[in-house]
């Protein structure tokens, strides 16, 4: 029998919908973290088979695995593999190529947060053979839009209204990321900088309880540890930071966010270049993953080790375990890593672009401190510190998101002596790479396509003015059974009215905007009166309340006009000292927004 929510289930949830959001978000939270757990075994099981022809679920991403026993052929493992995802993406879901996170924010923005629950499955596994094969991306993205689909699927079941989709579709998201890195706080931010249309109580609240929920979940399997373990004798030592070595940091910063833009650039110029080639995605996919198992054959053949291969975590704990060290190979891996992602990802493999972007600023923070460490003398901050900031400043450059990328490498780290230059160093990445480009790393990509995502997340000032800052003194008292005619021959009085407030005997019965609603009637008969065409959609307010209260209030009674009075009261004609209207408040707005 096939199991759906009552007609009752949306009359339900709107008469208290914080409390039902939160109580689903649990379930979105739980069912995540399950996803994030499996992918990872999936992720396990295809690494082990495709580089060792071992059918088992143990993999840790952080440390260095042995050598394959295919020798060279090892370069045949993701192009095998990329042929399935290939096979998988074209058959069954097309959203499922790539990072994800921009199809998400097209389902919030553009599809009131409709996802189609097959791009679940489809993620799960085309990311887990790209990613487990070799291909360099990051296991973020895929668990994003797991999470995502799910979130959107089970508010569809629920047949709740678009913005609780968008709801569930944030939360999770945020639930993926906080299961996947064991970052609460992080995932937290990456919805609401990243993804959240409007951030409020009733949707604030159901992402936290996601979120947590995901990371209870993901502890279960993976445990409580952060995801890089540092030598805690040679961190966070000393408590200041001296001013040269700022100095230092906000250049590394400077760099980080170049770094970020050459991504950008690099990402979308091969990207572009992928889709006009005139050839089956299967050719593509065979060409662009050949040269990435040659990149991590002939990386295996100096250095012991595939580097570019996966999420490349082992060798992000090696440079901050400073078992990397020679900033001329640190430089080579970073720029390896960005040709070898961006190629990846042009070629149609499925996953992210965070983990790449750790790898990044892990070896270009990495080469940094390897130079100016021993040339300054500095022995307040550590080589494997200046790989931390790298790592925050070009996922912050990258993506935008400054908050959520300081926050989640202290999580992943929990290393307090980077807070304060990892905030120096992101403001800069991100300020450098808006200099240079408008867009991220995520919406770049929907660009191509016309579609553009807001990158702000703020309310407009208009919310915080008050009633008689915006409401209109143009306003007319003239009696309900006053004809229209005579109306008319009246307004010449006060040729500068706005409307007319109807009374009946002081009494407010109605209002009428001016210019459409009697200038066109003149051709009415006599008989009609200003109490027939009078609007009662009207509500009335102080002159001290804010905009927000008072747009609150015009949605639950569906007013169309605000009548200004004091004090409130049964209200009286001569009481009213101005009207606010819905065509006033929609200009207002837009002139706001014209100011920031």
């Amino acid at each position: 029998m096939h199991l759906r929510p009552g007609p009752d289930m949306p009359r339900l949830v709107a008469r208290n919908p914080l409390l039902w959001l939160s109580l689903f978000a649990v379930v979105v939270g739980i069912v995540t973290g399950l996803g994030a757990a499996l992918f990872r075994l999936l992720v396990a099981l295809v690494h082990n088979l495709a580089f060792y022809g071992e059918f088992s679920w143990f993999y840790d991403a952080n440390l260095f695995g042995p050598p394959s026993p295919w020798g060279p052929f090892v370069i045949l493992a993701p192009v095998l593999a990329g042929l399935v995802v290939v096979w998988i993406v074209e058959t069954f879901a097309p959203e499922a190529r790539g990072h994800g996170v921009p199809e998400v924010m097209y389902a919030i923005y553009y599809r009131e947060g409709l996802i189609r629950p097959v791009v679940a499955v489809a993620k799960t596994l085309a990311s887990a053979l790209s990613i487990g094969s070799g291909a360099s991306v990051g296991r973020e993205g895929p668990i994003i839009q797991i999470g995502s689909a799910f979130g959107s699927t089970f508010a569809q079941w629920l047949r709740l209204e678009p913005w609780q989709r968008i709801t569930m579709i944030c939360a999770g998201a945020g639930a993926g990321i906080a299961a996947t890195f064991n970052t609460p706080l992080g995932g937290v931010l990456f919805a609401v900088e990243l993804l959240m249309p409007e951030i409020s109580a009733r949707t604030f609240l159901p992402v936290v309880i996601a979120t947590g929920t995901a990371t209870y979940v993901g502890r279960l399997f993976f445990g409580s540890a952060p995801a890089f373990h540092l030598d805690r004798a040679g961190v966070g030592t000393v408590e200041d930071v001296a001013l040269p070595t700022l100095v230092l940091l906000a250049l590394l910063g400077v760099l980080c966010g170049l770094a970020a833009f050459a991504f950008i650039r690099t990402l979308t110029f091969l990207e572009l270049r992928f889709e006009r080639w005139r050839a089956s995605p299967y050719l593509k996919n065979l060409a662009g993953m050949t040269v990435i198992g040659a990149v991590m054959y002939a990386l295996f053949l100096y250095d012991g080790h595939y580097h570019t291969a996966g999420v490349g975590y082992a060798t992000i704990q090696a440079v901050l375990d400073h078992r990397i060290t020679l900033a001329w190979f640190l430089a080579l891996l970073f720029v390896l890593k960005l040709l070898a992602t961006s190629l990846s990802l042009a070629a149609g493999a499925s996953g992210g672009v965070f983990a790449p972007s750790l790898f990044m600023g892990a070896t270009l923070g990495g080469a940094f401190g390897a130079l100016v460490v021993p040339l300054f003398g500095i022995d307040d901050f550590t080589v494997g510190e200046f790989a931390i900031v790298g790592m925050a400043s070009t996922v912050a450059g990258g993506t935008g998101a400054a908050l959520m990328s300081i926050v989640m490498i202290f999580e992943m780290t929990r290393d307090f002596h980077i807070l304060f230059p990892s905030i120096l160093a992101c403001g800069l990445a991100v300020g450098v790479r808006r200099l240079l480009s408008d867009e991220n790393i995520y919406t770049i990509k929907l660009l191509w396509r016309g579609v553009r995502i807001p990158k702000e997340r703020h309310s407009n000032m208009f919310l915080v003015r008050h009633a008689h800052e915006v409401m209109s003194t143009d306003c007319f008292v003239m009696d309900a059974d006053l004809a229209v005619q005579e109306a008319l021959r009246r307004l010449p009085e006060k040729p500068d009215s706005e409307y007319i407030v109807v009374a009946d005997r002081d009494r407010v019965v109605g209002v009428i905007l001016v210019p459409p609603s009697l200038h066109g009637l003149r051709a009415l008969a006599g008989h009609v009166t200003l109490r027939d065409i009078a609007d009662r959609r009207w509500i009335v307010a102080l002159p001290g309340q804010t905009m927000f209260e008072i747009f609150r209030r015009m949605a639950r009674h569906d007013a169309l006009y605000v009548l200004v009075v004091d004090p409130v009261r049964v209200p009286h004609a001569h009481d009213v000292l101005g009207v606010i209207a819905r065509a006033q408040i929609t200009r207002a707005v837009i002139e706001n927004f014209g100011r920031t």
